[in-house]
């Protein structure tokens, strides 16, 4: 869209541009196709735009795309991007927040990518609703202010290090790509805006906490000349962290690297399990078709020889009816970066279903105090890994607290859209949890 389409759209819409809301209408088309093409999206890709305005990047991507959501906090935009797409059925517009805009329902969507020419005013808040820890995005092509996308990308011992790239960097490369002059928006700003692409990190940081490493990075910054030592938690004491992440006993927040910000999250992570991983010599017992001990073996050789064993799943609901779900971590052996039952896992050698049901719900999400209900049983087969499986019920309202070393997240899903995301992506799922869903839902 020109300068004078926008003029004519923000007209028709009844729109006077708020320097308050942030509102400024990227008016030049060919950086427009320029932004747009960043996001390398192809026909099977879903899009979710925050900011469109009066879709200036939108009209590039419809017809190549599978699905565009449109999350926009004007109200009088929002109508008339409805009416200006309402022959488009892949355009789907929400009136929202987008720092409060409910992520979920973007999950059945997958594969998904975001975009955003995001508002000057809330452009952090926003990135932080979608972009944390879990989210449902492949890639991110996000346009702010300059000096934000600067503290995007900021590296240690500058002064737009801080807090909001430590967020974002522990989750996403960030890659500056081009800046945006004021000529470029309706009406123009007085600073510049740039353009960065963010792509999510796979293996190559160890597995932390997400919310304990938030906790300290804010910690770290509020006074961010001061020294860490008197910012952070009194065990275990800040000269032996300091001399196992490699700093020195009065280095300031912004002089450490992001490994090393997240090696103190890991030494400061207080869970008992923080660095128990799998263990091939863990015993289980080996049973038959009937449920009955034969022997014992190995976690190795169980896996590795497809051996009958045991296992418990448990669904834990909370009072809105949401389901717990848990995404597996990135190191697991099987089924990584999956979603899964709130808890799930093995039997001991001579532990009873019920018993490891209510182990599991401790260790794994930090749920005590509950009673398990039995929903039903389900058979050995591929898709359970050979396992019997306990499938119960439980009741639960908090916040869960898991080891990193075997949890990446959690999320809590309604199951009408749990069965959408399901029926949309049963990829997205370990399957035992799968096999579990269909015998709670009656399938």
């Amino acid at each position: 869209m020109t300068g004078h389409e926008i003029r004519d759209a923000l007209l028709a819409a009844g729109v006077m541009p708020s320097r308050q809301l942030g509102q400024n209408f990227l008016c030049d088309p060919n950086m427009a196709r320029w932004i747009t093409d960043q996001l390398d999206a192809g026909p099977d890709d879903a899009i979710v735009e925050v900011g469109p305005g009066t879709g200036a990047l939108t009209e590039h991507l419809v017809g190549k795309v599978r699905k565009i959501v449109l999350v926009e906090f004007d109200s009088r935009l929002a109508a008339w991007l409805k009416q200006r797409f309402a022959e488009e059925p892949s355009v789907e517009v929400h009136h929202a927040d987008g720092a409060k805009f409910d992520v979920r329902q973007i999950y059945k969507h997958r594969p998904v990518k975001f975009l955003g020419n995001l508002p000057y005013s809330s452009g952090g808040a926003i990135l932080r609703n979608f972009l944390s820890r879990p989210n449902p995005f492949e890639r991110a092509v996000v346009m702010l202010q300059k000096e934000v996308i600067e503290r995007l990308a900021a590296v240690p011992r500058t002064k737009d290090y801080g807090v909001l790239t430590l967020r974002v960097q522990s989750e996403w490369q960030v890659k500056p790509l081009r800046t945006v002059p004021p000529e470029a928006f309706h009406p123009r700003p007085q600073i510049d805006s740039s353009v960065a692409l963010l792509l999510p990190r796979g293996k190559e940081l160890p597995a932390f906490d997400a919310r304990r490493f938030d906790e300290l990075i804010r910690r770290g910054f509020a006074q961010r000349r001061k020294q860490m030592g008197k910012q952070m938690p009194e065990s275990p004491p800040w000269e032996k962290v300091a001399a196992e992440i490699g700093a020195s006993l009065t280095t300031r927040a912004e002089e450490l690297t992001l490994g090393q910000w997240i090696e103190l999250a890991r030494h400061y992570d207080d869970h008992p399990l923080r660095d128990v991983a799998q263990r091939g010599d863990e015993i289980f017992d080996v049973v038959n078709e009937a449920d009955e001990v034969t022997g014992q073996a190995t976690r190795r050789d169980v896996h590795a020889q497809s051996l009958l064993h045991r296992a418990v799943h448990v669904f834990v609901v909370n009072r809105h009816g949401e389901l717990l779900l848990q995404k597996r971590s990135r190191f697991k052996d099987v089924h990584p970066s999956v979603w899964d039952s709130s808890v799930a896992g093995h039997l001991d050698s001579g532990e009873g279903y019920e018993s490891a049901a209510v182990r599991e719900l401790e260790e794994e999400m930090g749920i005590t105090g509950v009673s398990v209900q039995e929903i039903g049983r389900i058979s050995p087969c591929e898709a359970t890994g050979w396992e019997h499986v306990v499938l119960y019920l439980t009741r639960w309202d908090g916040s869960p607290r898991f080891p990193c070393s075997e949890v990446e997240a959690a999320l809590w899903m309604r199951p009408d859209e749990l069965g959408a995301w399901i029926a949309a992506r049963p990829e997205d799922f370990a399957a035992g949890f799968l096999e579990c869903w269909k015998l709670a839902r009656g399938i």
